[in-house]
């Protein structure tokens, strides 16, 4: 008589397998529809400063129209300290849905080599979006100081005993970068002060507690056009459209300098993809707007555009490059 526990065997395995495909779609099911559904509340887009400064500015901007694409609102949510670490941090650790998204800048590739110790790894924790713009720094000084030129200005530094100060938005910003750089190739005594965003360094800028700064153009444009700050030369390759009087640093005797903040936006590590890819979209659409492009280049900024993955490639070159910098000007986190 033929044996039944083949059979049973069988059929055991194949209740297993059902089973099995039961608690798998069971837990898969509102994860997948959570993404298709994406996004069901309003999205958070987490700035690492002060508001008013250029990261806040084109957050602000962009934020505005991905709230029209996503159809939920975009709050904007200001977490500065530590040059964003603060900010990056409070993203790094939260939920991986979508609804937390950070304003990843170029201070996040300085941060990796700037600070012994982070709370974050801007490689390993994010998931890149795409970048939004680059920006280019402005040497501005206030009205109290007698420099027209970056000659002048370094005339002038050289000239006082304790140097000249120059604000920054924070240690290892690309302003604090830009000022260290040059510190370096023109062999000045330049004091960092740093402040807590731009914003408030720019005020006190104005107002004569520092005397120069290496702002993001953003940022310092209202100021020069209203003739509150004085621009001496601008950090970027090209000389700006927008100023297209002001040589770049590195037409002013200091060639190779070259030097451009940048914006985009990144992800808790182990988002979904699909998640990645609608944001990354979304942006696309944004930068691609007629208003968006104009208001960009009336603040100097560049579109940048991208895959995830272009974004990713950037910033890991970004980090080598800084790292380089960071250890040859001798910059400490403060």
């Amino acid at each position: 008589m033929p044996s039944s526990k083949p059979s049973f065997i069988a059929t055991r395995r194949t209740l297993l397998a059902a089973t099995a495909a039961v608690l798998w779609t069971t837990a898969t099911l509102p994860a997948l529809a959570q993404q298709t559904n994406y996004p069901n509340k309003p999205v958070k887009l987490l700035v690492g400063y002060a508001a008013g400064g250029a990261t806040d500015v084109i957050a602000r901007l962009v934020g505005q129209k991905l709230a029209e694409g996503l159809g939920q609102t975009v709050v904007i949510e200001n977490r500065a300290g530590a040059n964003s670490n603060v900010g990056a941090e409070a993203v790094a650790r939260s939920p991986a849905d979508g609804y937390t998204v950070f304003v990843f800048t170029i201070a996040n590739t300085i941060n990796a080599t700037l600070y012994d110790k982070l709370g974050y790894d801007p490689q390993k924790d994010f998931e890149p979006v795409g970048l939004i713009a680059k920006v280019p720094n402005i040497l501005v000084v206030n009205n109290d100081v007698p420099a027209k030129t970056l000659a002048e200005y370094v005339a002038y530094a050289k000239a006082q005993p304790q140097g000249v100060t120059f604000a920054s938005s924070g240690s290892g910003s690309s302003i604090h970068l830009s000022g260290e750089m040059f510190k370096m190739v023109a062999k000045l005594n330049l004091l960092h002060v740093p402040y807590r965003g731009s914003a408030p360094a720019v005020t006190d800028l104005i107002g004569g507690q520092v005397q120069s700064m290496f702002d993001n153009a953003p940022s310092a444009m209202p100021h020069i056009l209203g003739g509150r700050l004085r621009p001496l030369a601008i950090t970027s390759a090209q000389r700006s459209p927008l100023l297209p009087d002001v040589p770049t640093v590195a037409e002013s005797g200091y060639a190779g300098f070259d030097v451009q903040s940048w914006f985009g936006l990144a992800l808790p590590r182990g988002t979904p993809q699909p998640i990645v890819d609608r944001l990354n979209a979304e942006l696309t659409k944004v930068l691609a707007m007629p208003d968006v492009k104009k208001r960009l280049g009336e603040l100097g900024a560049t579109p940048a555009g991208g895959t995830p993955a272009d974004m990713r490639g950037f910033v890991d070159a970004e980090i080598k490059r800084w790292n380089a910098v960071v250890k040859a000007s001798g910059a400490k986190a403060e």
